[in-house]
């Protein structure tokens, strides 16, 4: 006997525009609130725009647009200012978590319309 499963339904984001693409400066964080959460956007070199939780999971401080932007590899990456974790911007993945148990990043989905940022949140 075989259990036919429904597909998952996809659930496409409520977009809000939340700034400018000109009003991110590359290579450098600006923290923005969305849906009342407090959300750090990264605009890349390539005009390509991440955002995370504004929120250090490992000091509890709301830090994390002031981060260092780098890469490993061809991954980008945001550094804690505080103590210094390393985070994929992509997915929020802890690559680094420094002596501690790695906690993940909350990232929420971008896209540029124009040179409009709009981050998505869940409708």
């Amino acid at each position: 006997m075989t259990l036919d499963t429904p597909p998952l339904a996809v659930v496409e984001p409520t977009w809000l525009a939340v700034c400018t693409l000109d009003d991110l400066v590359p290579e450098r964080g600006v923290p923005a609130l969305v849906d009342g959460e407090q959300v750090a956007l990264f605009r890349l070199g390539d005009d390509t725009v991440h955002a995370v939780q504004q929120l250090d999971p490992f000091s509890g401080a709301y830090v994390m647009a002031r981060g260092l932007v780098g890469t490993r590899g061809d991954v980008p990456t945001v550094a804690s200012p505080m103590y210094k974790q390393v985070f994929d911007l992509r997915t929020g993945e802890c690559l680094e978590a420094v002596g501690a148990t790695p906690q993940h990043l909350r990232t929420w989905p971008v896209r540029v319309d124009g040179r409009t940022v709009h981050v998505g949140h869940p409708a």
